[in-house]
Order: structure tokens, then C-alpha cells, then sequence
């Protein structure tokens, strides 16, 4: 399937569904007449309609019917609920993309009673700002071209990759609760420059920047994090004297235990009740 042409519908527009619908507006993916949104809250339709010229619609069931491409953008807790409403207007003709954490295809396809062309998505926060990364996973039942209109939608709002759906939890754990993780750092490095003396502001402005320029210096050029270490670190000067600091408090382990904790509780959502 093709975008051209196409329609896609969000169930549900918070803050996901709006940074897609940006998106996908923005890069020129869709015109903005093909892009449907429903929500429970009639002022939050209203709001994208006017800002993205976007048609609204106050029904889940109404909004898939003339959908071609439907886009969960649900919670998990309530998506069961919502699969059932809208299951009568589920055709083999749509596509579904599911941006639901922990919630397994099988579980969905269970709460609709049918089959579905499905596909699971794991995208994460920056996507607010079209630097998001986002994880297709295969499934089956697909058609050959479905799994390039999903990589084509989250392309709008950043990087896309493509997997099994039993790496999902792991992205979970490392991706999509990362931003979370460089919350932490970039905090705790504006700390440290209050700390020893600077206003917060200019601190802040140094910890996000800095964060920001390390992360497109390795994506821009491939290079091994340890060999960006290696070229800010000469002997016996300031940096590795920080570097020693943090490991002695073990920031790798930290970091590592991090992404298994959260993936082990991103497993444990997902066998919750269907």
C-alpha cells in the first residue's frame, strides 16, 4: 500500500498522534485533507483542526470507516476497549498500526475477534520534535508493501527500524524510555555547573547542547562512542578525570540495569488481560 491516495485516521490524538499528524503535514507526506482524527475531547479535535487543517470526527467507529491506514494511538489500558468498539468497521481492506505499548498483535487481534492487517510500532517522545525513533515490527498477514507505508509515516517524525516483534520490549526499555534516561543526564550535568558556580540557565544551555552535539556527531559520522571519549579525554587532563569520577559510580552498569528493568516491566504490561 501506497500513501498516495490513501487516508489515514488516528483513534486517539494526544501527544503522539498530534507529532505524527505535524509530521506527516509538514514533510509533505499527506495533504492534510487525508489525515483523520478522533478523541474523546471535543476541544482537543477542534485544536488540531484549526492548527493542521485536519478532519475531525467525534467517533472511533465513523473515523475507521473512512480510513485506509487506522493508527491506535491509545493507551494500552484502554485499547482493549477501543478494538472492540471499532471491530465491525475492521476490514482485511485497512491496514492497522498500533502504537501501544507492551500490547502484543496477538492481544489486538483477540480484542477485535477477527483477523487484521497489523503492525506494531514502538516510537518514542522526541518524535514531538520530528527527532523521534521509531521500530516497525514484522507481522504476519501483511501485504508486501505494508511495512514500507508504516516506515514512510514514522519517517516523517525521525529514523525508522525495522524487526521482530519480540524485540519490541527491549526497544521499549532502551529507546522509548531513553528520552527519560538524557532527561536525567542532562540535569544532573546542569547540576554539576551550578555547582561549581554557574546561573542555571547558562548551565542548561550547556548540558542540552552538549548532549545534542555528541549524539549528531555520532550519527553523522558512525563514530564509536569510545572513540569520541578517547578524542576529548588527553592524558591526565580534565575529562578523564570526569570519566574516572562517573565510572567509580557506575554509570555503566547503571545505564545497562536501566534498559533490562524496563524492559522486564514492558514484558510484564504486555501480559496483562486481553
Amino acid at each position: 500500500m501506497s500513501l498516495k491516495g490513501k487516508s489515514v485516521g488516528f483513534v486517539g490524538s494526544g501527544n503522539m498522534g498530534e507529532a505524527l499528524i505535524k509530521g506527516l503535514v509538514s514533510a509533505g507526506v499527506l495533504p492534510a485533507e487525508a489525515i483523520r482524527a478522533s478523541d474523546v475531547r471535543g476541544d482537543r479535535l477542534e485544536q488540531l483542526g484549526r492548527q493542521y487543517g485536519i478532519r475531525t470526527v467525534p467517533s472511533n467507529v465513523e473515523l475507521v470507516r473512512g480510513s485506509d491506514v487506522v493508527i491506535m494511538a491509545v493507551k494500552p489500558q484502554i485499547i482493549t476497549a477501543v478494538l472492540r468498539e471499532i471491530a465491525p468497521a475492521m476490514t482485511p481492506a485497512r491496514l492497522m498500526i498500533s502504537l501501544a505499548a507492551g500490547v502484543s498483535t496477538a492481544r489486538i487481534r483477540a480484542a477485535l475477534g477477527k483477523p487484521a492487517r497489523l503492525i506494531r510500532v514502538m516510537p518514542n517522545t522526541p518524535a514531538l520534535v520530528l527527532e523521534g525513533v521509531t521500530a516497525v515490527a514484522r507481522a504476519e498477514g501483511l501485504e508486501p508493501d505494508d511495512l514500507d507505508t508504516a516506515s514512510e509515516i514514522f519517517s516523517a517524525v525521525g529514523r525508522v527500524v525495522v524487526l521482530d516483534e519480540s524485540a519490541l520490549d527491549a526497544v521499549t526499555g532502551l529507546s522509548g524510555s531513553g528520552p527519560a534516561y538524557v532527561a536525567l543526564v542532562v540535569e544532573s550535568l546542569a547540576d554539576g555547573g551550578v555547582r561549581m558556580g554557574l546561573d542555571r540557565a547558562t548551565a542548561m544551555t550547556l548540558a542540552t547542547q552538549t548532549v545534542l552535539g555528541a549524539a549528531r556527531l555520532l550519527l553523522d559520522t558512525g563514530m564509536h562512542p569510545g572513540a569520541l571519549k578517547d578524542m576529548v579525554a588527553s592524558p591526565g587532563g580534565t575529562t578523564i578525570a570526569g570519566v574516572a569520577a562517573l565510572e567509580a559510580g557506575g554509570i555503566r552498569d547503571a545505564f545497562i540495569k536501566a534498559v533490562e528493568h524496563a524492559t522486564v516491566r514492558s514484558r510484564e504490561l504486555g501480559q496483562g488481560p486481553a
